[in-house]
């Protein structure tokens, strides 16, 4: 396999796991993942029936998910992202710091957003927790839902 095959089934093993823990009910599922020499962190939310939920409130719309299977959701996500870097510096090709997937489960389409720049962290110090960045991008995209 080539570089963007094995980038592309991690990408895909991430949208699974987090399929699996909402036992294929969300609309859609977000994934953000950051990676950067200081900090790196992994997590999900979703769409389910047109309202956009956090991981650790899910069960609120989907009764039957177990939160208790979100630590290990997020422990899958964070070995999926060591795996990625790891395949990035096998291929001699660079590591994004910040990935937001969306994936829409009726379509079965995926979308992606790379960054390469550092967005948690300066040379010097720490800006931000991945979580707290994740936090923007759920409001952000509740936003957009509320407006549209």
């Amino acid at each position: 396999m080539i570089f963007e095959d094995y980038f592309s089934e991690l990408q895909a093993d991430m949208v699974s796991i987090c399929l699996e823990y909402v036992q294929g009910k969300a609309d859609k599922i977000y994934i953000y993942a950051a990676f950067e020499p200081r900090v790196s962190g992994a997590g999900c939310f979703f769409s389910v029936k047109g309202k956009l939920v956090q991981r650790h409130l899910v069960n609120q719309e989907i009764p039957e998910v177990n939160l208790d299977h979100q630590i290990q959701v997020l422990d899958i996500l964070m070995e999926d992202l060591e795996k990625l870097n790891s395949i990035c510096q096998k291929s001699n090709q660079p590591m994004p710091t910040e990935i937001k997937m969306i994936y829409d489960v009726k379509k079965n389409s995926l979308s992606a957003n790379y960054q390469y720049n550092l967005i948690l962290s300066s040379e010097s110090e720490l800006l931000a927790l991945p979580q707290d960045v994740e936090d923007a991008w759920f409001e952000e995209i509740k936003k957009q839902m509320e407006d549209n």
